[in-house]
């Protein structure tokens, strides 16, 4: 029997869903983080460095919420801050310099909407990654792994290839949010799931992700395992095409969004 939308939504924020953190220590080879963005500080919302996966050194950034509630505190429960989307960003840059793909792991609510990230440039920081992230001269991979939440998910989601767990979830704005926006009513956030279309099988539908990894009855381990060979082949596409047709695929790729 399949999952209601908002079923969905309570799987990919069980606090017990594997996080960032998980994918880099089981998939990743050789990680080295790197810290900060050279601007403010260092931003532990986001997990970012370099590795390989296969024979491809990548660059890695991924969202991390934390497991301890001392873990999460120091992590913002997963919600990045300007100078973690800046800190992406830099790694990026560095990633197109030395000529690395780059794998994008998205799991959080949103970004951090307090007033010091406004003050900081939240929403700046935040559509610069998606302008820069559309140019880079490098092939792009973007998994979401749990919660897609809103522009603070989509700076790290302008990709080659979207891939998604099968019960995640990634949307413009949560059900609650958008159940007491348009009916001033949190409750209804089941009725505003189903009209958000935000599962990752609404989302093939309409091509916004190219593969779902399947999650009903399979372990941690095989997910992550099927997750990594997925990886591997998209990333020997990708990196098998000239610049001027991955940036052109690309472009067409979210231009065709909504058509």
């Amino acid at each position: 029997m399949s999952k209601t939308a908002y079923e969905r939504v309570q799987a990919a924020r069980n606090g017990k869903r594997p996080t960032g953190g998980y994918y880099i220590d089981r998939m990743i080879d050789g990680f080295i983080e790197l810290h900060g963005d050279r601007r403010y500080r260092d931003d532990a919302a986001i997990i970012s460095g370099v590795g390989w996966i296969g024979n491809f050194p990548v660059t890695v950034i991924a969202m991390e919420r934390g497991n301890t509630i001392e873990d999460r505190m120091r992590r913002n429960f997963g919600c990045p801050s300007p100078e973690g989307y800046r800190k992406a960003l830099r790694l990026m840059k560095l990633s197109e310099k030395f000529n690395r793909p780059i794998l994008c792991f998205i799991g959080s609510s949103g970004a951090y909407c307090g007033m010091e990230a406004e003050q900081r440039g939240q929403g700046e920081a935040i559509a610069e990654n998606l302008y820069e992230m559309m140019g880079l001269k490098v092939p792009i991979i973007s998994v979401v792994i749990g919660e897609g939440g809103s522009g603070g998910a989509l700076a790290l989601g302008v990709c080659d290839t979207a891939i998604m767990l099968e019960n995640a979830v990634y949307s413009v704005i949560s059900p609650e949010g958008c159940a007491s926006i348009l009916w001033k009513d949190a409750s209804k956030a089941a009725e505003a799931a189903e009209a958000l279309k935000l599962t990752s099988y609404d989302l093939l539908n309409f091509e916004v992700v190219e593969h779902i990894v399947k999650e009903q009855n399979r372990t941690e381990k095989e997910i992550c395992d099927d997750l990594k060979k997925l990886l591997i082949s998209e990333l020997e596409q990708k990196a098998a095409l000239p610049t001027e047709a991955l940036l052109s695929g690309r472009y067409q790729k979210f231009r065709k969004i909504g058509a």
